[in-house]
C-alpha cells in the first residue's frame, strides 16, 4: 500500500508511475484519493473538535454540581444539554468517519506499487531486458521432446488419473519422478539454509484473510485464489437465497463460517511473520526459506499451457524471502537473485535473467528480475523463478515495522521474495535438459546424493 503522506507530496510522481504501469486513469485517481483523504481529514478533525469541547463541558458539569449553587446548577443542566448534543454529533461523525475511511483504504488497497528508478518502461513483457545470459542450450543429436511426452512414454506422469481424482491442471507423479521432485526440493533447501544462510520454515498452508491481504493478493487477487470455509460441529442450516434481491438469508442462530486461503506461495505466510511486529534492527536482514505446496486457481490463465504442468493448479516451490532496512533492500535484491540463479548453476541449466518492465511486473513489486530456464522440448526459455523488491508496499499493509538503533520512532521494513526455484518447473527442466535418445531421464550430479543411488530415470516395469 502506498504512502498518502508521499501520495500528496508527490503528486506528480504519483501519477507517472501508475502511467508506467499502464494503469486506467492515473491521474482520476489521484483525484479521487486526495479528494477522499480531505473529507477523512476534516472529519476527523471535527471529531477532535467535539471530543475536546465535550470533555471540557463535562469537566465543568462536575465543578458545577460540587459548587452546589443555583446559578451553577442551572449552568450544569445546560451543559449536560449541550453535551449530549456533541455525543450524537460524535457518533454521527465516527460513522462517517468510518465509511470514508472505508473508501480511502479500499481504493488505496487496489493501487500497485509505483515502479522503482530504472526499471524498463513497457506495456508488458515485450519491454523486458536480459540481462545476463548463462550457460549454452544443448544441441541434441536428435528431436527433444517435452516433458510431458517423456513422463508419459517413462509410465510416471499421469494426467489422465489425475484429472478424475481434481480435474484440470493436476498431475500424479509416481516412483522415480516423484523421487526426483522430492531431490529437487531437498537439495535447494540444504543449498539456501547451509551456503546462503536462511532459515528453513515450515508455515501454515491455510491462513486468514489479513495475511492475504499483507502480501497484496487480497483484494485485487480474490479470482486467482483458492478458499474454503469451515464451520462450528454443530449442524449448519442451509442457505436459503431470497428471491427478490438473490441475497442469502440466514438465521440469527447459523454458526459463523470463516474462511481460509490455500496459500499461492509461501511468500505470503512468511513474508507475514513479521506482520504487526516491531523487528530488531540488528536481526535485519532476515532470511527465511520454505518448502511448501502453493495452490492457484489460474483464473487468468484460461487457455494457457494446458499440457504438462507448466501451470497447475497445484505445484510446489522453495521460496525465499527476506525482510531488510530500506538501506539493504536494494543490495539484498542482488543477493536474492544470485541465491536463486545458483540451484540452476548447480545443476547445470542453461539460464538468463532478465528485468521485468513496468508493465509485466507484479502488482506489489516496485522492481523485479525473472529468470528463465531453457527447455529444449518447446525451444523457448520460461519462467522458473521471480525475485522482487516491495520496498515498504507490503510492510505498510501489514503495519510491520523496526526501530534504527539509537532512534525512538520505527520506519517500515522492506521485503522482498523470490522462487529459489519453483521445484515443478526444476523437474521439467531437468527432464528435458537430462533426456536421452531412448527416452530415459540423466540425474543431474548434483542430485544425485538425493536419488538412493539412482543415476537414470528409466521406464517403469
Amino acid at each position: 500500500m502506498l504512502d498518502i503522506k508521499w501520495i500528496r507530496e508527490n503528486p506528480d510522481a504519483f501519477v507517472k508511475g501508475l502511467t508506467d504501469r499502464g494503469y486506467d486513469d492515473p491521474k482520476g485517481t489521484l483525484t479521487q484519493i486526495l479528494s477522499l483523504d480531505e473529507e477523512r481529514r476534516a472529519i476527523i478533525q471535527k471529531l477532535q473538535e467535539a471530543q475536546a469541547r465535550r470533555n471540557a463541558y463535562s469537566k465543568e458539569i462536575g465543578q458545577a454540581m460540587a459548587a452546589m449553587a443555583a446559578k451553577d446548577a442551572k449552568r450544569a443542566e445546560a451543559l449536560k444539554e449541550e453535551v449530549a448534543r456533541l455525543k450524537m454529533v460524535i457518533q454521527e461523525g465516527e460513522a462517517a468517519e468510518r465509511e470514508v475511511e472505508k473508501k480511502f483504504q479500499d481504493l488505496l488497497a487496489n493501487i500497485p506499487n509505483t515502479p522503482a528508478p530504472g526499471v524498463p518502461v513497457g506495456p508488458d513483457a515485450d519491454a523486458n531486458v536480459v540481462i545476463r545470459e548463462v550457460g549454452k542450450p544443448k544441441q541434441f543429436s536428435f528431436q527433444p521432446k517435452q516433458h510431458f511426452e517423456l513422463g508419459e512414454a517413462l509410465g510416471l506422469m499421469d494426467f489422465e488419473t489425475a484429472a478424475k481424482l481434481s480435474g484440470a491442471r493436476f498431475v500424479v507423479l509416481k516412483g522415480a519422478l516423484a523421487r526426483l521432485e522430492r531431490a529437487l526440493a531437498q537439495f535447494m533447501l540444504d543449498l539456501h539454509t547451509s551456503e546462503h544462510g536462511y532459515t528453513e520454515i515450515n508455515p501454515p498452508l491455510l491462513v486468514r484473510d489479513d495475511t492475504m491481504f499483507g502480501t497484496a493478493q487480497l483484494p485485487k487477487f480474490r479470482e486467482d485464489q483458492f478458499s474454503t470455509r469451515r464451520s462450528s460441529p454443530a449442524e449448519v442450516p442451509p442457505d436459503v437465497i431470497d428471491p427478490a434481491t438473490g441475497a442469502i438469508i440466514r438465521s440469527m442462530t447459523t454458526p459463523i463460517r470463516d474462511t481460509l486461503w490455500l496459500i499461492p506461495t509461501a511468500e505470503v505466510p512468511l513474508t507475514n511473520l513479521v506482520r504487526e511486529e516491531i523487528v530488531d534492527e540488528a536481526k535485519l536482514p532476515m532470511r527465511v526459506t520454505a518448502w511448501t505446496p502453493c495452490f492457484r486457481a489460474e483464473a487468468g490463465a484460461a487457455g494457457k499451457d494446458t499440457r504438462g504442468m507448466i501451470r497447475q493448479h497445484q505445484f510446489s516451490k522453495v521460496e525465499l524471502v527476506s525482510i531488510a532496512t530500506p538501506e539493504q533492500s536494494a543490495e539484498e535484491h542482488e543477493r536474492m537473485t544470485a541465491c536463486a540463479e545458483t540451484v540452476l548453476k548447480r545443476l547445470d541449466l542453461p539460464f538468463r535473467t532478465v528485468v521485468l518492465s513496468t508493465g509485466d511486473m507484479g502488482f506489489a513489486a516496485q522492481k523485479t528480475y525473472d529468470i528463465e530456464v531453457w527447455l529444449p522440448g518447446q525451444g523457448m526459455y520460461r519462467e522458473i523463478s521471480s525475485c522482487s523488491n516491495c520496498g515498504d508496499f507490503q510492510a505498510r499493509r501489514m503495519n510491520a515495522r523496526y526501530r534504527p538503533k539509537g532512534a525512538k520512532d520505527t520506519r517500515f521494513v522492506h521485503t522482498l521474495n523470490g522462487s529459489g526455484v519453483a521445484v515443478g518447473r526444476a523437474l521439467i527442466a531437468v527432464m528435458e535438459n537430462y533426456q536421452e535418445a531412448d527416452g530415459s531421464i540423466g540425474i543431474p550430479d548434483a542430485l544425485k546424493p538425493y536419488m538412493g543411488g539412482l543415476t537414470k530415470i528409466e521406464a517403469a516395469k
